[in-house]
């Protein structure tokens, strides 16, 4: 499902405008975005959280000559699925 199916669906559930449902699923993401850069978790309870992860500065190797390399440290946005989630889903 891409972003325009899905902002179909939500408008089919819901009843709303696409327009509506286009404009919030925009603001919701953008609002996910900025706390996740700001430190902040997400939690919606059911469904999941939204949290960041502080992957640390390691060894790699480049695949193709086999050179090593170091890989910097870096931020790494994850989602924990809820109880409600993961139930539906099984």
């Amino acid at each position: 499902m891409n972003k325009s199916e899905l902002i179909q669906a939500i408008a089919d559930e819901t009843e709303l405008h696409k327009n509506d449902v286009a404009v919030f699923l925009d603001g919701f993401v953008e609002v996910v975005k900025q706390e996740l850069k700001d430190g902040n978790d997400i939690t919606l309870v059911g469904f999941g959280t939204f949290t960041v992860a502080d992957k640390p500065e390691r060894q790699g190797r480049n695949p193709k000559t086999g050179e090593l390399l170091t890989i910097a440290a870096h931020k790494t946005p994850k989602f924990k699925p809820g109880k409600a989630l993961k139930d539906a889903v099984n």
